[in-house]
């Protein structure tokens, strides 16, 4: 029987709204290798449809790669670390891992909370550095959650003894990557404890938006702070807070990272062997994230603008890279190779009566937030 469409028909099928399939972010979960004890690593990867991904790995809940597109549409790694696993249990480097139970240095490995003495592993020199030998990065974290939808996420969780590398209290730490639609990457790390102690965690991700085998130091960067805590000639800050203006540590406007990084006449500088400092961006904890830096690296047009909750962001311009690693793609990591830039809290917190606690209570939860908003600008 032949159907007759009707002109009241093809109105009512004209008012009808076309149907578009939801754009839905991925997560994948696979292995990727077993550390020499014989202990399984798995990886989740983050993919979206604008042809950004990223994985994450149980090691050192590390990020392992983030591909992005660039203004030719080539899409490259731009986290600088090594191809498999083995690299990352031979030669850690901090390669994207996430950093704690204390981030960044603690002086003489040495510190008294709540009038009571701890000592913990010194591994930077006289210091301790990013939770001491074995740190949050060289532990194998627990997957938790894995979801795919509008934002693709995984939680992973480590939970550290008490007495664990000498810090007191049993901690709980959650590391939640997620990567939505407007390419931005979301790193959340939360955490609990039994007892009174000491927290500051971050992520350790070394960056190079031209990709691997290419020079980080015409990268322009801008850093929102007129303010950085200099340092002895062992990287533990003098205690105060010292203005940007009229020095090499001035990114208030976008800057070549390279363009003062060998400014020989500037102390800071030559302790640092280039940029290892902390970037005053505010003075406390921060409901809401704020702006900490903006990086574009002006060939490809790949850029992003991290936000954090935190007061301190620690830059890194891989001043200590010395040619003696080899990694993805057998490219040798070489010095202004990479750039690192870690939100937190301030480094040798402790220590230091004028510097914001990192103090954690129980019943209280440690909270850092960062975003990596990606972009490509115009030619």
């Amino acid at each position: 029987m032949l159907k007759v469409i009707t002109p009241a028909v093809l109105l009512a099928a004209a008012c009808v709204p076309a149907i578009t399939p939801a754009l839905a972010a991925e997560a994948r979960r696979e292995g990727f290798g077993r550390m020499p004890d014989g202990a399984a690593v798995e990886a989740v990867t983050l993919t979206n449809a604008k042809g950004m991904s990223v994985r994450v790995m149980t090691l050192g809940a590390s990020i392992q790669s983030v591909m992005v597109p660039g203004r030719d549409g080539k899409t490259i790694d731009v986290a600088v670390g090594y191809d498999s696993l083995e690299g990352y249990s031979k030669a850690p480097e901090f390669f994207g891992a996430t950093v704690g139970r204390v981030a960044n240095r603690i002086a003489k490995g040495r510190f008294t909370l709540d009038g009571k003495g701890y000592t913990v592993p010194v591994n930077n020199g006289v210091n301790s550095l990013h939770g001491g030998t074995k740190g949050f990065d060289k532990v194998i974290w627990t997957v938790r959650a894995v979801k795919s939808g509008k934002t693709a996420s995984v939680t992973m969780r480590y939970v550290s003894p008490d007495g664990d590398m000498g810090y007191p209290g049993t901690l709980t730490t959650d590391a939640t990557y997620s990567l939505d639609e407007q390419n931005r990457l979301t790193i959340t790390y939360t955490a609990t404890t039994d007892k009174p102690t000491v927290v500051n965690i971050s992520n350790h991700a070394y960056w190079n938006l031209a990709g691997p085998g290419r020079t980080a130091m015409d990268h322009l960067l801008t850093i929102p702070a007129d303010r950085f805590t200099p340092t002895d000639e062992t990287s533990i800050p003098l205690g105060e807070h010292r203005s940007v203006e009229g020095t090499a540590f001035d990114f208030r406007k976008p800057t070549p990272v390279g363009a003062r990084v060998r400014d020989g006449s500037d102390a800071q500088i030559v302790y640092g062997r280039g940029y290892d400092h902390n970037w005053v961006v505010g003075d406390a904890v921060t409901a809401d994230e704020h702006l900490m830096a903006r990086v574009v690296e002006p060939t490809s047009g790949r850029g992003f603008e991290l936000w954090s909750n935190q007061p301190g962001l620690q830059f890194y311009s891989g001043n200590f890279m010395d040619g003696t690693i080899t990694g993805k793609s057998g490219h040798i990591y070489r010095e202004g190779d990479v750039l690192v830039f870690e939100p937190q809290l301030f480094p040798d917190s402790p220590n230091q009566p004028r510097f914001p606690s990192i103090r954690l209570a129980p019943g209280k939860t440690y909270r850092n937030v960062m975003t990596y908003k990606f972009f490509v600008t115009p030619e």
